[in-house]
């Protein structure tokens, strides 16, 4: 089934570069703020902007919502690092290194079921845009547990958005530069086991955000080609929305062969709907909203779904 163009609705205005979004039962709307934390639109339509007031600004790129409703950012720019953002906006640093490495950009952080952080760094490269080739695997895989924190997967393909799926046996990853989606199994001390691919992508997909339906699927968006895929359990790939500026599309596919692909083929994408895509996860009462974070819009986009969601850890916690 194809999502039409003009089905997809828009939510909130002046966001800050909202890439990451999550939502609950009750209705409340959450969003990355790169300025200094996260942005909430509760069940009223009222905003709420929850900004760290110090410096450094944590620049927000993925984040979770912790057991104690405060919200654990992934800081992209430097100083990097992992924060927790209370709703009285204090501004708490979790993890700023690992193994006497700072950690100056990380991409994503997943609290899971059992209230363990999952933290992504998609890259060693410095500056990450050098991480953008298919041939370089420095990406890699932070836990967050009560026994400490510690890297748990090495050597991806610039590592990006990773969860864990509802059955709580497996954390899924997509590995943006090396065009696929990758899962681990979880061992009892959170350790994980061999890397597995679920599934490659083709031409014009590099998949970002990721999450799961109530059928054991799982989708992703793709940046810079604006596409929605549903991955099936076996496999099978089903492209359910999608706004390809074609020519940018051929450009960043002849950069990214040639291991050039830079900043400007993620952010100089001018199609008239979809801002380049980042992330999806679903909502509304039968978690059949679809919504969609975004690299250069300052709103964020939804749509409905035939399928619903699976619920996140988070969904009936109340604010």
């Amino acid at each position: 089934m194809q999502i039409k163009l003009s089905d997809i609705q828009r939510i909130g205005s002046d966001f800050v570069r909202p890439e990451c979004v999550h939502t609950n039962a009750a209705g409340d709307i959450f969003t990355s703020h790169h300025g200094g934390g996260v942005s909430h639109i509760d069940p009223s339509g009222a905003r709420h902007d929850y900004l760290g007031p110090g410096d450094p600004v944590v620049a927000t790129n993925g984040f979770s919502i912790t057991a104690e409703g405060d919200f654990l950012c992934a800081s992209l720019l430097p100083p990097g690092g992992v924060w927790r953002i209370t709703r009285a906006s204090e501004q708490i640093p979790v993890l700023l290194e690992i193994d006497g490495v700072p950690l100056v950009s990380v991409n994503f952080v997943h609290v899971d079921a059992e209230n363990r952080a999952w933290a992504t760094i998609s890259t060693r490269e410095n500056p990450r845009q050098l991480g953008y080739r298919p041939d370089v695997a420095s990406g890699f895989i932070i836990l967050i547990d009560p026994r400490g924190a510690r890297v748990v997967a090495q050597d991806l393909g610039y590592t990006n958005e990773a969860k864990v799926d509802p059955s709580g046996r497996w954390l899924y990853v997509n590995e943006t530069f090396a065009r696929r989606t990758s899962r681990y199994a979880i061992a009892a001390d959170g350790g994980l086991g061999t890397r597995e691919t679920v599934t490659e992508y083709g031409e014009w997909v590099w998949p970002d955000g990721l999450d799961f339906d109530a059928q054991g699927g799982v989708w992703i968006s793709s940046v810079v080609s604006n596409r929605v895929i549903r991955v099936a359990a076996d496999g099978t790939q089903e492209v359910f929305l999608e706004e390809v500026d074609v020519e940018h599309c051929k450009r960043a596919e002849t950069a990214y062969q040639a291991c050039t692909m830079d900043a400007d083929h993620l952010g100089k994408i001018e199609t008239p709907t979809l801002r380049n895509v980042s992330s999806i996860t679903f909502g509304g009462a039968d978690l059949k909203t679809a919504y969609l974070g975004n690299l250069l819009d300052d709103c964020i986009y939804t749509f409905r779904s035939p399928i619903a969601g699976a619920p996140p850890p988070h969904w009936n916690m109340t604010f």
